[in-house]
């Protein structure tokens, strides 16, 4: 790996326990990728922000989303390992996130489960992602697929459209008190407890987003309840992350997400997308990934949101005219 400072490391990164401890990180990165990512740079520079007076997270610009799109937003040399692309309609343009050290990638959704949830090895992983499956390129199912193996549960796996054996695996997991996660996009889910009842109310239910045009577009209280009442659960889990970054936000129920402790949510105002908004207020979502230190860790999304309290936030939906795209994106 290639870092210009020695504070620069996985190991700092992934150990921050306080707001001072990241933003003195988040400083050093982007000092670090305002040099060393020539889309960064060179957006900074149309921008005429001077990095010496960039003294706070609250004054660090974000690169808007889009540029995933057309450019390779890459802030080493080194060679790519892997490349995350999104999902979408035919004929949209994807996105492509070059990632040179994949273990960065790995150590954060590892480390994130582990802050949230606890130890992967005591869980056994179910995935519902059909849509997900049938495509490469996906980051979601890198990480599902590296979650099922190191949970070392020999019923953790794949259900592409076996309900049948989906729903007598999770009635034997419920039987053996087994720690239980599953893991879908939407519509899967809503298919599933459409043929399908159980109580289950240690489950965790995770879902992450999407109809991919199977379904009409829920708001998320009338989703939820569904899928509560279907899987006899008291709450519905949602994974918030995306194709560019290589961290994710978790919410534990009622559509409220919090971030690990390496990455935080920033509102910007949607008039003037340099100014940042204050708590409670809807605005468009910034993204600070310091695990995202080879590409660009400060990204403007295309999405919609409010900051509750405690570094918690909700996704109210996306901007007028957003690709649809499979990040839990729900309109309320």
């Amino acid at each position: 790996m290639y870092f210009c400072l020695v504070n620069l490391t996985p190991e700092n990164i992934f150990s921050i326990q306080n707001a001072v401890e990241f933003e003195a990180l988040a400083l050093e990165i982007f000092r670090f990728q305002a040099k060393n990512c020539k889309v960064y740079s060179q957006y900074i520079h149309h921008l005429h922000i001077d990095t010496d007076n960039v003294n706070s997270i609250n004054d660090i610009p974000f690169l808007p989303i889009g540029f995933f799109k057309t450019q390779s937003v890459l802030s080493n040399t080194e060679p790519v390992e892997i490349t995350f692309s999104s999902s979408g309609t035919t004929g949209m343009v994807q996105s492509s996130h070059y990632v040179t050290d994949v273990k960065l990638y790995e150590q954060s959704y590892l480390q994130a489960f582990n802050q949230f949830y606890g130890d992967v090895k005591e869980y056994c992983f179910l995935a519902l992602l059909p849509s997900y499956q049938q495509r490469s390129g996906s980051s979601l199912i890198y990480m599902v697929n590296d979650l099922i193996v190191k949970s070392t549960h020999p019923q953790s796996g794949y259900f592409l459209y076996n309900h049948d054996e989906l729903f007598e695996t999770l009635i034997n997991l419920k039987s053996e008190n087994q720690k239980t996660v599953l893991i879908g996009v939407t519509y899967a889910l809503l298919d599933f407890i459409e043929h399908y009842k159980i109580e289950f109310p240690e489950l965790i239910v995770m879902e992450t987003g999407g109809m991919k045009g199977k379904r009409k577009e829920m708001v998320r209280d009338e989703l939820h309840q569904q899928l509560t009442t279907g899987f006899g659960v008291p709450a519905i889990h949602s994974e918030y992350g995306m194709t560019e970054l290589l961290s994710q936000a978790y919410s534990l129920g009622e559509g409220i997400f919090k971030c690990p402790n390496w990455m935080e949510i920033l509102i910007r105002d949607t008039n003037d997308p340099l100014t940042l908004i204050e708590n409670g207020k809807t605005g468009g979502i910034n993204v600070i990934d310091l695990a995202n230190i080879n590409s660009c860790s400060f990204i403007a999304t295309q999405d919609l949101g409010r900051i509750i309290s405690d570094k918690s936030f909700e996704v109210l939906g996306r901007f007028d005219n957003a690709d649809i795209r499979g990040c839990n994106l729900l309109v309320q």
